[in-house]
């Protein structure tokens, strides 16, 4: 009989305690609410303009959310949902997000399916591709 290794894996007590975030407040990886919350301020206006003002609006909704988020995010570390629930998105390293990391993780966030497959830190696959993480501002 063979004996196989066993595959010891540390349990976190709260999200990103393996990446040396704090369990709550400023700093600690931001929950689902609050950013299904920044996705709805960012999202409902991009839709409203593009409802009245272009002849596509499923695509130019889609375009303008894209172009919103990646100038604000790239910019300033967040969006106006992102500033409005309270979080921002950081590089795991620290600093602003930089612009090829912003456009790959908007891109995926566009696909929908990215944000909601989650690892036991709370980042999606689109945060995993990028090496970013959204934190809470309080």
């Amino acid at each position: 009989m063979h004996e196989y290794p066993v595959r010891v894996t540390a349990i976190q007590e709260w999200r990103g305690q393996r990446l040396g975030l704090p369990r709550d407040g400023a700093g600690s990886v931001a929950g689902f609410g609050r950013r299904i919350a920044a996705l709805t301020v960012d999202w409902v206006p991009c839709a409203v303009v593009a409802d009245l003002f272009t002849a596509n609006p499923q695509l130019s909704a889609m375009v303008f959310f894209a172009v919103l988020t990646v100038a604000s995010v790239t910019l300033f570390g967040r969006s106006p949902g992102h500033a409005a629930a309270g979080i921002r998105v950081a590089m795991l390293e620290g600093g602003l997000p930089r612009f090829p990391a912003v456009v790959v993780r908007t891109v995926l966030i566009c696909l929908v399916i990215p944000p909601v497959v989650y690892n036991a830190d709370g980042r999606g696959l689109h945060d995993r591709a990028a090496g970013t993480v959204v934190l809470r501002t309080r």
